[in-house]
């Protein structure tokens, strides 16, 4: 048995012998045979018993998701009945208008292999959302490249109009790096921020908060957490201090509907450390329309650069597109009926 140390709070205990090229059962806190995908310098855990979500993703031993050090807490067979889920999680929306799902969420789901590198989640069916849902991860075999699908599949009788919500937890501390698109834009200062009681402000301005050229730095936690982008871009940014950065990729569509609150492709919210050492970092995807029996699915791209943290809290936002740009692609996918 290897002993690796994830963290402060996290340890995985990994067997040596593989089950399939690139991808081997370990043990994550008390979650037994998730399945890990891996390659000479990247890794990427996947587990299956608290919703289907990416435990763990880090590159040369630097870990880029927040996992709940209360996860421990779960039982294979006295879980909590609120289980805690952090890390790398996925949702569908949008977020005020869509049921409760706590089978998605939270729910056990099941794990397979289906090549190397690559593992296949899928969920139980949620008869509140009339869906199920698939999610299927495939890791390169030379780089960090993490290609993340989800598939909403229509087991209902109506027509559903949900879209993609990803929700995931980064390690807090980092500065998140959005390209705007002010050609395209319907918002003021290019971002909104979500306040109490449903409250969306149009034109917010915090000091955590700056525009940089064509880029929007978020330094901090602002004075509300939740924010909203509407770029178009189709990617975005989060320099960790671990010299790490977290890049997502996925398409976007400007002449498509986008069904949240006030119609974002982004969402970053961003907490005081004491609240949750955590910033979660939602690519959103446009309404998706689909008839019984139907499915859709969207893609995101992610990798981890290797990139300094600026220590004086203003980034290199330039230098960080052009690596960007440089080392990761543009999807040629992501977005389309099944």
């Amino acid at each position: 048995m290897i002993l690796l140390l994830v963290s402060a709070f996290v340890s995985v205990t990994a067997c040596s012998q593989q089950i399939q090229d690139g991808v081997r059962k370990v043990k994550v806190l008390n979650y037994p045979d998730c399945l890990e995908l891996y390659n000479a310098h990247t890794s990427a855990i996947l587990g299956h018993h608290v919703g289907g979500r990416v435990l763990q993703y880090s590159l040369n031993g630097r870990e880029a998701l927040y996992l709940d050090p209360k996860e421990a807490l779960w039982q294979e067979k006295h879980s909590p009945d609120n289980p805690t889920v952090s890390a790398g999680r996925f949702d569908i929306g949008p977020e005020y208008l869509i049921p409760r799902r706590s089978e998605l969420w939270s729910g056990r789901w099941k794990s397979e292999i289906i090549g190397p590198r690559s593992v296949r989640l899928t969920s139980p069916e949620s008869e509140s959302a009339g869906v199920q849902l698939v999610r299927e991860f495939r890791l390169a075999s030379d780089s960090s490249h993490l290609q993340c699908t989800q598939i909403i599949r229509n087991i209902s009788r109506e027509t559903k109009n949900w879209c993609h919500w990803s929700r995931t937890f980064a390690k807090h501390g980092g500065i998140a790096i959005v390209p705007l698109t002010p050609e395209l834009s319907r918002l003021p200062n290019h971002y909104v921020m979500y306040r109490a009681r449903g409250l969306v402000n149009f034109l917010p301005e915090d000091p955590n908060i700056r525009r940089n050229g064509k880029y929007l730095e978020i330094t901090g936690p602002p004075a509300q957490p939740k924010l909203g982008m509407d770029s178009h871009a189709g990617w975005f940014a989060y320099q960790m201090p671990e010299d790490i950065l977290f890049v997502k990729r996925y398409r976007t569509y400007p002449d498509r509907v986008y069904n949240d609150l006030a119609s974002i492709t982004i969402s970053i919210w961003y907490p005081t450390a004491d609240q949750i050492p955590a910033c979660e970092l939602e690519p959103i995807g446009p309404r998706f329309t689909i008839q019984p029996g139907e499915a859709s699915a969207f893609t995101e791209h992610w990798w981890l650069l290797e990139s300094s943290f600026s220590k004086s809290g203003k980034p290199d936002s330039i230098r960080i597109g052009r690596l960007v740009e440089k080392m990761t692609k543009s999807p040629d996918g992501g977005s389309e009926q099944k």
